[in-house]
């Protein structure tokens, strides 16, 4: 309860700086976790699930929506379950809550000037058997992080974020800030909800 009321502030940016390095490198200590995502803690009789839009507890104005479309995304890509638009048809409903999401500065240049942000989203979810009722997996806190480069200067063109992108070092050179800005922080949220989607249907399918 104490999480579900703090999310719908804006955190102090020394808080949120720390809470996207925790989120980090818990990420990146928990990726040798998930070797399949064969839904071995799915029940063996689920086909199919609805995800029900997620509610959204932040001052963000469609970030559900959003996410939405990543977590669907997730669940296809894995081929164990297929998403159907009909709930009374589904034998799995996945429901949700978007806790926070936000931005801190991640690095500061000489003159104390923002280089780069760190984006931060948690949610927390629910899987249940339509039929039943019965809670198939809970979590009550999931994150994930994703920086976004603001100056062409703190942009290494030739790591995996950015040769993702449709751009490449020379379209950035020719930007000026605002736009790389606005470039890296959208490619940032973007990643940042797929890993978050991702990490949803993994720790769901294999239970954790």
């Amino acid at each position: 309860m104490n999480m579900l009321k703090a999310s719908r502030f804006t955190w102090p940016a020394a808080i949120l700086s720390a809470a996207y390095l925790a989120a980090a490198a818990f990420a990146i200590a928990g990726c040798g976790l998930h070797f399949a995502d064969n839904g071995s803690a799915l029940p063996d009789t689920a086909k199919t699930i609805y995800v029900q839009r997620f509610e959204n507890l932040t001052y963000v104005p469609g970030v559900q929506e959003q996410f939405m479309r990543y977590m669907k995304d997730a669940i296809s890509s894995r081929g164990r379950l297929v998403v159907i638009d009909d709930p009374a048809q589904a034998d799995l409903i996945l429901t949700g809550k978007i806790l926070y999401t936000g931005t801190a500065p991640a690095s500061l240049s000489g003159a104390a000037e923002p280089l780069s942000y760190g984006n931060l989203m948690m949610i927390a979810a629910t899987l249940t058997d339509r039929k039943t009722s019965a809670v198939v997996w809970r979590s009550n806190g999931i994150s994930a992080s994703s920086p976004a480069s603001i100056v062409a200067q703190a942009i290494v063109p030739t790591t995996p974020q950015f040769l993702k992108q449709n751009l490449r070092g020379p379209d950035i050179l020719n930007m000026t800030d605002m736009q790389v800005a606005a470039t890296q922080e959208a490619a940032a949220q973007g990643n940042m909800m797929q890993q978050l989607a991702y990490e949803v249907y993994a720790d769901m399918a294999w239970g954790l």
